[in-house]
């Protein structure tokens, strides 16, 4: 494991990238300005730290989910504003399925907003500004949580995967899809330097902003690996859970279900 790389999810609290900031407050104000700033590139940045390789991985996440084709079955796919994921589960389960989207920052909810009715997908979904550490929703209300690539931007994840437990309806799944440690020789190496090396200055030639893509490439390394990762959620009080690894462990779906 990466020495820069936490074994934890509480060693990120207070981890912005490489640099500690002085609590979570300060940590989440700096993420939100992150975010603020590549709302409307959004998916230009996924494509530019996975070489494209996002919307596969995100297909393979709500395969895994295989939603239902049924009316009344709900999901909400947290720190998701953009609705990159939430149209795809709709879509997968042909228009059935409704769920609730739900981001920390009203700049990504405005975009998911305005191409859900591009899409003609505003009667499934609702976009609502919330805290993935305190969610404003009854207990037991979803069948499905999901939430990809942003855990590792949360302060306290450790209130993060109670909040999913606590939301979710007994037989309810947990699928969560991040950045991980890459596991085979050679890739590793690769992807080291196109991540230091390539993608802040890619970041700084698209999008004028060097500084938003060096956090995010630092945030990828310092996040719990698999493994300690998966520990995490089991001390959420899921079971079953386990993992399977994307690209050579690029990327990596965690799963885990309330029983």
């Amino acid at each position: 494991m990466s020495r820069t790389r936490a074994t934890g999810a509480e060693a990120m609290e207070t981890a912005y990238g490489f640099s500690t900031v002085t609590g979570r407050e300060e940590k989440q104000a700096r993420v939100n300005e992150v975010f603020h700033r590549v709302a409307e590139r959004y998916d230009l940045m996924n494509d530019l730290m996975s070489g494209g390789l996002h919307r596969l991985w995100k297909g393979a996440m709500v395969s895994w989910l295989s939603p239902p084709h049924r009316a009344g079955w709900r999901f909400i796919d947290v720190a998701g504003g953009t609705g990159d994921v939430a149209f795809r589960i709709v879509e997968a389960s042909r228009r059935k399925a409704s769920g609730t989207v739900l981001d920390i920052n009203a700049s990504m909810l405005g975009v998911g907003a305005e191409r859900a009715v591009k899409r003609g997908l505003q009667d499934n979904l609702v976009f609502v500004e919330g805290n993935a550490e305190k969610l404003a929703l009854p207990d037991s209300s979803f069948d499905a949580y999901t939430i990809a690539f942003g855990i590792r931007n949360v302060p306290r994840i450790d209130l993060a995967l109670a909040e999913a437990y606590r939301v979710l309806k007994p037989g309810g799944r947990f699928l969560c899809l991040e950045f991980s440690e890459v596991d085979m020789p050679v890739l590793d190496k690769v992807y080291e330097a196109w991540s230091f090396k390539a993608i802040p200055q890619i970041g700084q030639l698209v999008a004028r902003d060097r500084e938003s893509y060096e956090y995010l490439v630092e945030s990828i390394r310092r996040f719990p690996n698999q493994e300690n990762f998966a520990s995490s959620i089991r001390a959420a009080g899921f079971e079953r859970v386990t993992y399977r690894n994307l690209s050579g462990g690029i990327a990596a779906i965690h799963s885990g279900w309330k029983l």
